[in-house]
């Protein structure tokens, strides 16, 4: 997972992972830092390894992608199960659209499509294939827009508007970076990062 090449203005750390769900248990946390957003990552684009561990997300985007590993038995197969979740803060037109759930969740099978015919178009033709394997399975979630008012004696604005991905599914290989990759994309589409290369009017 430490393979994957994000876009800038994005990063990547390790976190905690959830204990006594699988046998094996990895996470990784991806944060928006909008100063970064339109610049070129000095490294060539690849995630650095972390060296923290937070516990929190300051950011006003943030998301955490925990993998879920099973080696199997003799019975059964291996399983890699991958958890993912979103949040991130919208301005008020954006949250009042009714289409958004579905556009961000089009986002994330959009980009795992996407995985799939770029991961294992080589994989497939070495084996005599006529179409890549599915780089996934058993995709599933739900993505939740929220308003929030603020009333008496509480700091910030008086409405906030929140977005939340939740989903899951299964790798059915054991290149996990691809699956970084793509859920980092998601994550720059929902928090509304513009394209790499291209600055933002005023965020400078």
């Amino acid at each position: 997972m430490h393979d994957a090449k994000v876009r800038g203005g994005i990063t990547v750390t390790d976190i905690r992972p959830p204990r006594k769900l699988a046998p094996y248990s990895h996470a990784v946390g991806l944060e928006v830092d909008r100063l970064l957003a339109g610049d070129a990552r000095d490294d060539g684009g690849e995630a650095a390894v972390p060296v923290n561990i937070p516990t929190d997300a300051d950011g006003d985007a943030f998301g955490r992608l925990i993998l879920l590993h099973d080696p199997g038995t003799d019975e059964g197969p291996t399983i890699m199960k991958l958890v993912a979740y979103i949040q991130a803060d919208l301005d008020s037109s954006v949250a009042q659209d009714p289409l958004l759930p579905d556009v961000a969740w089009d986002w994330l099978t959009e980009e795992l499509d996407q995985l799939s015919e770029d991961g294992d178009s080589a994989d497939s033709a070495e084996r005599g294939e006529s179409s890549p394997a599915a780089a996934f399975s058993d995709l599933g979630g739900t993505v939740t827009a929220t308003a929030s008012s603020r009333f008496g004696d509480i700091a910030g604005p008086a409405s906030a508007f929140q977005i939340e991905l939740r989903a899951s599914w299964t790798a059915t290989g054991t290149d996990l970076s691809g699956h970084v990759t793509a859920f980092a994309h998601v994550l720059a589409n929902v928090a509304g990062l513009p394209p790499e290369g291209i600055t933002a009017i005023g965020s400078r």
